[in-house]
């Protein structure tokens, strides 16, 4: 996939404003931004269902509005929400679907990729909102596409369901599918992605590695857990909150030397102590300068 200074304007406002990226074969790659940043427009214009005003797109080796049915059965997409038909089992939707095109996946397969073997015969209006979330991507995949879009493919979603799904991505991309997800979730991006995409008033300010994100800060983080009763510095005592030290710095060394200097003095330990890049949360915030969404 190519993206080569893509631009949607409607009216004066531009949704997307030149960006351009490229995303080989194999990858997961998250596009992260606060709502109106263009995150959904991208993803529109890449899979076919909007128009560019300008710049270039190749999805597959296709322009995605010309790319005809044979193009489309090679990709797969999950919506933000969609609605799906109760009264059919598991197996049945996903053999009705899979009816639809010329090389789908073995439904055994899918099953075992979406974690929903046992449910097979299961009707789809008695599963859990997770359940039916993971037969969206069953859905998605059982045209068994070279490359599948997930738009907040867990917005919504319980911690246990949330992961569950990521799972299912996971064996998904294991076997060969390129991914590319919007997510506000910053711990859904650095659990799945390769690269992230941050995108903000339509613009690319970030393609990286969430690795590569956390240390482009140039700061570290300092924690500790605090006993009660015990003063910290007046330097250090100011970043506390609760029974905890945590600050972020660009001056580890010294940090850590008055942390040691104190300890030793005050006949405290350690425990607990721990130095580290900060969270890829903390690199959004100052790369946006606003909150990630969770709905």
């Amino acid at each position: 996939m190519s993206v080569d200074r893509l631009t949607k304007y409607y009216g004066d406002f531009a949704a997307v404003d030149g960006i351009s990226f490229e995303i080989p074969a194999g990858q997961v790659v998250a596009v992260l931004g606060p709502n109106g940043a263009g995150k959904t427009t991208t993803l529109e214009i890449l899979e076919g269902f909007a128009d560019a005003t300008t710049g270039q797109v190749s999805v597959l080796g296709k322009d995605p509005r010309r790319g005809g049915r044979a193009w489309r059965s090679r990709i797969g997409l999950v919506l933000q929400s969609t609605s799906l038909e109760t009264e059919p089992t598991v197996a049945e939707l996903l053999t009705l679907f899979a009816r639809l095109y010329p090389n789908p996946r073995p439904i055994r397969e899918v099953l075992e990729l979406i974690d929903l073997t046992a449910e097979a015969k299961v009707r789809i209006g008695t599963l859990s909102g997770g359940q039916q979330r993971r037969v969206d991507l069953g859905l998605a995949m059982i045209g068994n596409p070279e490359l599948l879009f997930l738009d907040e493919p867990t917005t919504g979603l319980d911690p246990e369901a949330r992961r569950r799904c990521w799972a299912s991505i996971e064996r998904l991309n294991g076997s060969g599918t390129t991914i590319l997800l919007t997510t506000h979730y910053l711990d859904e991006a650095d659990k799945l992605a390769d690269r992230v995409l941050v995108l903000s008033a339509g613009r690319l300010v970030a393609d990286m590695t969430p690795t590569a994100m956390r240390a482009s800060s140039g700061v570290s983080f300092v924690r500790l857990p605090l006993p009660p009763g015990v003063p910290l510095p007046p330097d250090l005592a100011r970043h506390v909150t609760g029974q905890e030290l945590a600050l972020q710095t660009d001056q580890v060394v010294p940090v850590l030397a008055e942390l040691i200097s104190w300890a030793d003095q005050s006949g405290v330990g350690l425990t607990g102590l721990e130095v580290g890049p900060p969270s890829l949360e903390d690199v959004y915030l100052a790369i946006t300068g606003k909150e990630p969404v969770h709905v």
